[in-house]
C-alpha cells in the first residue's frame, strides 16, 4: 500500500529526534541523489513556483512498464533532500498509486511545516502536483 510507504519514512524520521537530526539527514537524502541527466532539466521539468531551482522528471519503468520512476535535482540542499524523499516514494508506483498518495500525511508526520518557511512550503506542494501530473501524463 503506498500509504505505508509514507508511514515507514515518518517512523525513520522519528527516530532522528529533533529538527537538526532530521534537516541533516534530508541534507544527506539530497547529497546520494544520483545526477540528473542534463536532458531532463527542461523548462517542462522545471518547478517554476519554487524559490529554488528544481527539476524532477518521470520515466516510464523499462522493466515494470506500468510504473514510474523519478529523477531529480535542486540547486539547494535542504529542498533537494525533499526532492529524493519524494523521488523514493513516488518511484516504482503506478499513475494512480502516485495520484492516491496522500503527502499531507508525509509533510505533517515529518513536522515539514513548522519547520520550513511558508514559501518553501508552497514549493514543496508544487513539486509534489507537478510529479502526479507528470504521472498522469504517462
Amino acid at each position: 500500500m503506498p500509504n505505508d510507504d509514507i508511514q515507514e519514512i515518518i517512523e525513520n524520521f522519528e527516530l532522528l529526534g529533533d529538527w537538526e537530526q532530521r534537516y541533516q539527514y534530508l541534507v544527506e537524502l539530497g547529497e546520494r541523489l544520483p545526477a540528473m541527466p542534463a536532458e531532463d532539466k527542461t523548462d517542462a521539468n522545471r518547478v517554476t513556483e519554487c524559490m529554488s531551482l528544481v527539476h524532477v522528471a518521470a520515466h516510464p519503468d523499462l522493466e515494470q512498464t506500468d510504473q514510474i520512476g523519478y529523477v531529480g535535482d535542486c540547486d539547494t540542499a535542504i529542498i533537494k533532500g525533499v526532492v529524493a524523499l519524494l523521488i523514493g516514494l513516488f518511484s516504482g508506483k503506478t499513475p494512480a498509486q502516485i495520484t492516491a498518495l496522500d503527502v499531507d500525511d508525509l509533510f505533517t508526520g515529518l513536522q515539514l511545516e513548522e519547520n520550513l518557511s511558508p514559501n518553501r512550503h508552497v514549493g514543496v506542494y508544487a513539486i509534489v502536483n507537478k510529479m502526479k501530473r507528470q504521472a498522469q501524463c504517462l
